[in-house]
């Protein structure tokens, strides 16, 4: 199953951007079915109070379960104390996966990483080159998964992707999507050096094509049990984990008890996982 794992929409409260304006899903929907992508992650649109777009978000996702999951975005910034609280009403209102966080809004906090352990889901992080806050947030909060975007940067920021690569390495709870690279190599170098299991794919859609975004990986090269992580199966283990500490060495991710009959493949895993995070 491809998933999606970066998608914006619903309304945003400014007039600057595209990105803060309104991601509508229709043509993205038609661009999608035609690339063979059966889920897609969504959150809001860049905002400073993210009410509105969460709500659209919520509408979406309750509409569709089976097509699309949600991640709740908040604002650690103006959401400051509350971030708990939004969490919980998005987890039992619309059974929300994850946390977006966005530079635009502030550096990532102590309280946002606090709730994602709690309630062990990823983080989405989008911090604009600034490594030097993702590596320290990597070594604090080990057990929770750390998604950056975009290889670190949307802007195409050479040097800060290189970084983020080289931050794979070393931190197992780290990964990063492929929205948005303008550097393919880069999305080679990731596999080189972490392997498959540390990519995630994402579009940026709607306002990226998603399409297109999808052939980047598919030019990868990988084999099919690459593919199959790369493309659904990486996102689906962070959605579906169990989260596992081994004696001795790093946290584990996307650690799943397998019901009998159900055999251990990157293949296998990927549907079943895509079928499993469908129904909790």
């Amino acid at each position: 199953m491809i998933i999606d794992g970066h998608c914006h929409a619903g309304r945003g409260g400014g007039l600057s951007h595209p990105s803060d304006t309104v991601a509508d899903l229709t043509a993205y929907r038609r661009r999608a079915d035609v690339a063979g992508i059966r889920r897609t992650v969504v959150f809001a649109t860049l905002d400073d109070d993210y009410t509105t777009g969460n709500a659209d978000v919520a509408r979406i996702v309750q509409a569709e379960p089976a097509r699309f999951l949600g991640y709740v975005f908040v604002n650690p910034t103006l959401d400051r104390g509350r971030i708990a609280a939004i969490f919980e009403e998005a987890r039992r209102s619309w059974a929300c996966r994850g946390i977006k966080v966005h530079w635009r809004n502030g550096r990532i906090t102590r309280e946002v990483m606090t709730v994602a352990r709690s309630a062990r889901i990823p983080v989405l992080y989008d911090p604009r080159g600034d490594i030097a806050t993702v590596e320290l947030v990597l070594r604090e909060y080990s057990d929770v998964p750390l998604i950056v975007p975009h290889l670190g940067s949307f802007g195409g920021d050479w040097g800060s992707q290189v970084a983020i690569i080289d931050k794979l390495r070393h931190h197992p709870n780290l990964f990063v999507d492929s929205s948005g690279v303008q550097y393919f190599d880069l999305l080679v170098d990731v596999v080189k050096y972490a392997g498959p299991s540390r990519l995630i794919f994402g579009s940026d859609g709607p306002f990226l094509h998603p399409g297109v975004e999808l052939q980047k990986i598919r030019l990868l090269g990988l084999d099919p049990a690459g593919f199959a992580a790369v493309a659904g199966g990486n996102l689906a283990r962070l959605l579906g984990r169990q989260p596992v500490s081994s004696r001795g060495g790093p946290r584990r991710f996307g650690t799943l008890v397998r019901p009998a009959g159900v055999a251990a493949s990157p293949a296998t895993d990927a549907r079943y996982l895509g079928q499993r995070i469908g129904t909790r």
